[in-house]
């Protein structure tokens, strides 16, 4: 007979116990016979006596400074940078222009717009908004570049102006004796008077600013890259305010939505110069820069693509440029500024300039004009050698009836926007990142293009990373202010 699949399991059965017999527990011999040895302690010794026990023995007391001294620190650092946060956010409530301004300057870089922007010299000589600078002089930088009236250098596309450098003859050298003339050139336009100085017009400075001959002997040779440089140099005399193409401003704001470019020795700027340079020639009448770059890679020792900086430029000589004592920069430490759209802003008073890139707390400058004025600031000599080697006394160019603490930043400025390459002026030191040339020695010009396999692979092949891409330019001035 089969058996009941219900009934209990025989080894589940619980036994019932007969209380009319004694149970020992202790006396089970189910039971095992001594506890189990613990594995956590040594059996050669007596219980618990080897467990180290650290909560019972007194801290050394070099242990005890150094933690103390870690969470002092960490308070410290947390604290400081309380503090310095709080500061910028009070320095830039404190620093606010509170004038009504007005836009002068708009500029939105239309796809199709080119007349409008850079001009039509084929129809009846009509201005655009924007100047195309072309000379090769270097201005006074020496830097490697010619700047062009070029489509190539310069253009629109997809709501955006490039300024993108690019191989004059791509790269191949000129034979000996070759002369470049830049038949468009601007000097005549741009220089003081037209060119024009006392002892007539100034043949020298034409010819050096537009025209360029390779010699072998001297060592010269014709520009080995060619790039742009726009300015609002034209429409800053002639522009309109009620047509927003009134290109410059004495106190208000400027805004600029830009890419810096990528590329080893490129040099790209958004900045201003005097309209008319009431105080003398550079840099007695001042210049303003917005932002300057490097497009060197992060690994650059002398401050690559993720630094951005502004300055401003002021002496009574080239020779007494007090620009050292006011500049400064902005780092995003590990993101170069090429890699997106940055908007950069320059905010004018009577009394004081702030440079900012993307808010006020990422400040490139930020300078109060002091109660003396520059001339105290710069703590100028008394005297200055002239050319011929004289020593004459040194005067204060920004002295004389009306003196203020903001000249020579208290005139109308106009807007430059350029990408430059190399040069020997000192932006790009001299044993910084396997530089090709020296900046006061040998040919420098003619070195950086002999090593171009050297420097020519970082240039993008794609022209929306080599050039310097702006969006919009915006100009607002004090509505009060002529």
């Amino acid at each position: 007979m089969s058996s009941n699949p219900f009934s209990t399991p025989p080894l589940s059965r619980v036994h019932s116990l007969d209380v009319s017999q004694s149970f020992d527990p202790f006396n089970d011999p189910t039971r095992p016979a001594k506890r189990m040895t613990s594995t956590a302690l040594p059996t050669n010794l007596k219980p618990y006596t080897a467990v180290a026990k650290p909560w019972t023995l007194t801290a050394s007391p070099r242990a005890t400074f150094s933690y103390y001294l870690t969470w002092a620190l960490l308070f410290l650092g947390a604290s400081l940078g309380g503090l310095q946060s709080y500061l910028s956010y009070r320095n830039a409530r404190n620093h606010l222009d509170k004038a009504p301004l007005c836009l002068v300057f708009n500029e939105d870089f239309n796809a199709g717009d080119d007349a409008g922007v850079f001009g039509n010299s084929e129809a009846g000589g009509v201005e655009g908004r924007w100047m195309r600078e072309v000379q090769m002089d270097g201005y006074g930088n020496g830097q490697f570049e010619m700047t062009t009236a070029s489509s190539n250098n310069s253009f629109l596309k997809n709501g955006n102006l490039y300024i993108l450098p690019t191989l004059t003859n791509g790269g191949k050298p000129f034979p000996d004796g070759t002369t470049f003339n830049s038949t468009d050139c601007t000097f005549n336009t741009t220089a003081p008077n037209g060119g024009f100085t006392q002892e007539g017009f100034d043949y020298s400075g034409y010819f050096t600013a537009c025209s360029r001959t390779t010699n072998t002997t001297a060592g010269t040779i014709i520009n080995p890259v060619q790039s742009a440089r726009l300015s609002t140099f034209l429409s800053a005399k002639n522009g309109n305010a009620s047509t927003l193409s009134q290109g410059k401003i004495r106190y208000g704001r400027i805004e600029v939505r830009a890419k810096m470019p990528t590329g080893d020795w490129l040099w790209p700027a958004i900045w201003l110069l005097p309209t008319n340079s009431t105080y003398g020639p550079w840099p007695a009448s001042g210049e303003i820069d917005i932002v300057e770059s490097r497009g060197n890679s992060l690994r650059y020792t002398s401050r690559g693509s993720n630094y951005v900086q502004g300055a401003l430029n002021w002496g009574p000589t080239p020779a007494l440029n007090a620009v050292g004592k006011s500049y400064s920069w902005w780092t995003s430490r590990t993101t170069p500024f090429s890699s997106a759209f940055h908007t950069y802003a320059l905010e004018w008073t009577d009394s004081w300039i702030r440079i900012s890139v993307d808010t006020r707390l990422h400040t490139l400058l930020d300078l109060k004009f002091d109660k003396g004025g520059f001339w105290k600031r710069g703590q100028f000599p008394a005297t200055t050698v002239t050319a011929d080697g004289k020593t004459v006394p040194l005067d204060d160019p920004w002295a004389g009836p009306g003196a203020n603490v903001a000249r020579p930043f208290d005139q109308d400025f106009y807007l430059i926007m350029n990408v430059a390459v190399g040069g020997t002026n000192g932006w790009f030191p001299d044993g910084q990142g396997d530089k090709p040339w020296v900046n006061h020695a040998g040919n420098p010009m003619q070195d950086f293009i002999n090593n171009k396999q050297q420097w020519l692979p970082t240039w993008p092949e794609n022209f929306e990373d080599r050039a310097m891409v702006v969006d919009y330019v915006r100009m607002w001035k004090h509505c009060g202010d002529p």
